[in-house]
């Protein structure tokens, strides 16, 4: 079977962030911004795994297009509670990194599914003018 790159490494940041979560309610007593990051965090995997049973091309897009607003959203909280000293510069750094890795990764499956789905429509021309044909 093919591995999975983003479905591996999603599914493993789910863990880091999980354990995270434990760690800060547990040591550092920190429950708003943890939660929050837990459930944005958790959700970037779930996301592509529903993609990965999507009805049609746009449904694939679209479910990536949250899982990569969830990656985001992730980045700022993890900011947010190094800005705010819950977490070290080497705490942060290293899951940091890591969810900037997967919204990367996930910016670039989403671009190359649409460029796929440009270059298969059909080009209509009309004038020396060239339109691509929606077909929904």
């Amino acid at each position: 079977m093919k591995n999975n790159i983003v479905k591996d490494k999603s599914f493993d940041f789910a863990i880091r962030i999980v354990k995270l979560y434990q760690y800060l309610s547990i040591e550092k007593k920190e429950f708003v911004l943890s939660k929050q990051l837990l459930r944005s965090g958790t959700s970037i995997g779930a996301m592509v795994r529903e993609a990965e049973h999507a009805e049609s091309k746009n449904d694939f897009i679209h479910k990536f297009a949250i899982a990569q607003k969830e990656a985001n959203e992730s980045v700022y909280w993890l900011e947010l509670l190094k800005a705010t000293d819950y977490l070290n510069k080497n705490e942060f750094e290293n899951i940091n990194n890591d969810a900037i890795s997967i919204l990367k990764l996930i910016t670039s499956i989403i671009k190359t599914t649409k460029s796929q789905i440009i270059s298969k429509q059909p080009i209509l021309k009309t004038n020396n003018l060239q339109f691509i044909i929606n077909r929904r």
